[in-house]
């Protein structure tokens, strides 16, 4: 009976330390804004936030797995913009149903990044240079597919973003959640998730083990790749448009809020739920600056400075447990 109080004790104690210091931020920051902000702090206000983030939650998910592995993904935000223009040219041009379109896109998400996996494990190509030649050759090929043109693809996708009455937030947030909590599963509780870690621990050290990294990094580099198309879904639904300039500068959002959330950059350590913190953080920090009338450039260097400052205090934090 002892023993199970001190585990219980001890989990509360790690659950705590693990996401203690990002809800007493997003606490600070809500209540921030609820005091110098006026209608901050309203039902409208946050639901409003709630359904305009569920397509950068889900390739922030994405971008988590891949920065654990060791790996880097800057081809997100053009991947999002070709899958979202090919949803339209399958549903307008193709006259495709809805299902068998949302498909393609997605599919076509989960090549590129499975692509992208392949060519920087398989040739050990720095992922840096590899998703930088992607982000280029999805761009170019968004712009191909549309003519350079934004093209309506009317009403059919809204009841993704629409809120569902009783609740106030979208199927696409809710999906996004559901996103979430699939991502920390496997990144815990699976074969793929361990893996993942450990390489992006010491990646040498898991191939003199004999275990083989090219399957695995493919699969996670597919997952955000796939994760990219659901978010051009969730997007183009918002807008009722596809547009080739879609998820411009979505890959610095998505490191950002990975960052924010503790993920190392360097690989081997990240949490799926901390991350989607790290999208609250900024989603909080840009509607409530919004409302105090600050400017785009004043809401950047903000941004950009709560940024140095969470892996600021992550550093000191970590050099403090070690002593």
């Amino acid at each position: 009976m002892k023993d199970h109080a001190v585990s219980s004790n001890r989990a509360i104690q790690q659950t705590l330390a693990t996401y203690g210091g990002l809800l007493v931020a997003i606490l600070a920051l809500l209540g921030f804004f609820g005091v110098f902000a006026k209608n901050f702090l309203t039902a409208t206000t946050l639901l409003t936030m709630a359904n305009s983030i569920p397509d950068i939650t889900v390739v922030a998910v994405g971008m988590t797995l891949v920065l654990i592995a060791g790996g880097i993904d800057l081809s997100v935000g053009s991947v999002l913009a070709l899958s979202a223009c090919c949803l339209g040219w399958l549903m307008v041009d193709l006259k495709l149903p809805l299902w068998l379109a949302s498909l393609g896109a997605i599919a076509l998400g989960a090549c590129c990044g499975g692509l992208n996996g392949w060519i920087s494990a398989a040739f050990r190509i720095p992922a840096f240079i590899v998703t930088l030649g992607m982000l280029e050759i999805a761009r170019g090929s968004a712009y191909w597919i549309t003519d350079s043109n934004t093209k309506y693809v009317g009403s059919s996708l809204g009841w993704f973003s629409d809120p569902i009455a009783p609740l106030g937030v979208s199927v696409s947030f809710l999906i996004a959640t559901a996103v979430v909590l699939a991502g920390q599963w496997l990144l815990h509780q699976t074969v793929l998730g361990r893996t993942a870690v450990a390489i992006g621990t010491n990646a040498e050290s898991v191939r003199m083990a004999g275990i083989r990294t090219t399957a695995p990094m493919v699969t996670l580099y597919a997952i955000c790749g796939g994760l990219c198309g659901l978010a051009g879904m969730m997007q183009s639904s918002r807008l009722s448009t596809v547009d080739p300039n879609s998820g411009v500068g979505m890959e610095l959002s998505a490191i950002a809020a990975c960052v924010i959330g503790g993920t190392s950059l360097r690989g081997g350590q990240g949490s799926v739920v901390r991350t989607f913190f790290g999208v609250l953080v900024i989603s909080i920090l840009q509607t409530g600056l919004a409302q105090l009338g600050a400017t785009d450039p004043i809401k950047r260097i903000v941004t950009g400075g709560v940024i140095i400052l969470s892996v600021l205090l992550d550093s000191l934090r970590k050099q403090s447990a070690i002593r």
